[in-house]
């Protein structure tokens, strides 16, 4: 399979896990997550298992053979989120590390691919009477590698004695805007919230020509980032339901379509009433029940994980997948994004119509989403329903 299609394949999980998601949770409450931190995390998984549990997540992760799913990792890992900010791009990073218990040794074969596909940190570690210890190391590593934004991954409950092996990602993106707004132009405006009140919080404005697309019963604007000498190309969209209430109605149009955000890519400039609230958002959650409930059950159960250690043929029966979590960050201001996520899971015994002037207006809940342009790779998504919350 070509790269470009297994990108494809990835932002239709990524929009599978994102209404999925934020149809499970609370309709006043601000979300942002990285879907491709819980696919590279899944794809890692992936890589250690084998039978009915690896074909589950080859459908689940729209790929034909691990070989694929290995090459569209090793190409987000090497290209997509190489480090941008010496040539003038955004800052980007993303990790990956391996603790495995210090009794047990990874599978030659897992081990290449945790090294060269995946370029892992690798720990063996004392999870049996050192297990408290073990979860502030990943929650320190993970703190490291994304800038301080993201604190205690795991809860302290998430590792103890029974656990084997853990495996965890995190993603880190910083990147200022192309035109940067002005924070004297910044004002207090009014918010409506999702109950028909209103709040007053500050709105970033300008005068600019911005990439604005008017569609049927949403708008979509395009806030660039300034580009680095390389060809890729980051941006962040805003998708804002004509009604105050239409993020449901609006996730079901992007859920019904496989290239819907390339399909509603604002391509001119327009002038108009430009109004963006400032938000900061911080989210976490474990991510076991909604996979299971969207199919991913195999990896869950047990059976399947016997390509990860040097074990006894009853361990390698019994190893599989206890807990998956994940955090996520976002602040958007004047001067750009700063974004930030991580994924850890555990394996334990057991367009159309543009217009010259188009207002974009953002005074009530919509989503975003930060992705890179030339490749079609989405890094974060979220919605934003409080920005006083946020």
């Amino acid at each position: 399979m070509e790269i470009q299609q297994s990108i494809t394949n990835q932002t239709q999980v990524s929009i599978k896990l994102t209404s999925h998601l934020l149809s499970k949770i609370s309709v006043n409450s601000n979300t942002v997550f990285s879907p491709l931190s819980i696919h590279v995390l899944l794809s890692l998984v992936a890589a250690g298992s084998n039978g009915e549990t690896l074909d589950q997540f080859l459908t689940f992760l729209k790929t034909n053979s691990l070989d694929d799913l290995n090459s569209l990792s090793s190409h987000i890992v090497s290209s997509i989120f190489a480090d941008g900010s010496p040539s003038g791009g955004p800052c980007l990073s993303l990790a990956n590390g391996v603790w495995v218990e210090q009794t047990l040794s990874l599978k030659p074969s897992f081990k290449q691919v945790v090294d060269i596909v995946y370029n892992a940190a690798f720990n063996q570690v004392d999870f049996r009477t050192k297990a408290i210890e073990v979860v502030d190391e990943v929650n320190l590593w993970a703190e490291k590698q994304t800038g301080g934004l993201i604190k205690k991954l795991l809860p302290s409950d998430a590792v103890d004695n029974t656990t084997k092996l853990v495996l965890a990602n995190a993603v880190y993106f910083k990147g200022a805007w192309k035109a940067k707004f002005d924070p004297s132009e910044t004002k207090d405006h009014d918010f409506h919230l999702i109950d028909g009140s209103k709040v007053q919080v500050p709105f970033m404005t300008t005068m600019k020509k911005q990439f604005v697309g008017s569609f049927d019963g949403f708008k979509v604007c395009s806030l660039p980032y300034l580009q680095g000498e390389d060809k890729r190309r980051f941006s962040m969209y805003l998708l804002l339901p004509d009604e105050k209430d239409g993020i449901p109605s609006l996730l079901q149009k992007i859920g019904s379509e496989a290239d819907f955000l390339d399909r509603h890519i604002p391509r001119r400039k327009v002038i108009g009433e430009f109004l963006i609230p400032k938000f900061k958002i911080s989210y976490g959650f474990e991510a076991s029940e909604m996979l299971k409930e969207l199919g991913l059950v195999l990896p869950f159960t047990g059976g399947g994980m016997t390509g990860m250690v040097e074990a006894s043929s009853s361990m390698g029966r019994n190893l599989c997948v206890s807990s998956i979590h994940h955090k996520a960050f976002v602040e958007v201001n004047e001067e750009g994004t700063e974004a930030a996520a991580a994924t850890v899971g555990g394996m334990m015994l057991m367009s159309l119509i543009t217009y010259e002037k188009v207002d974009f207006v953002a005074d009530h809940p919509f989503l975003f989403v930060i992705r890179e342009d030339e490749s079609g790779v989405v890094l974060f998504i979220g919605q934003v329903v409080d920005p006083r919350d946020a």
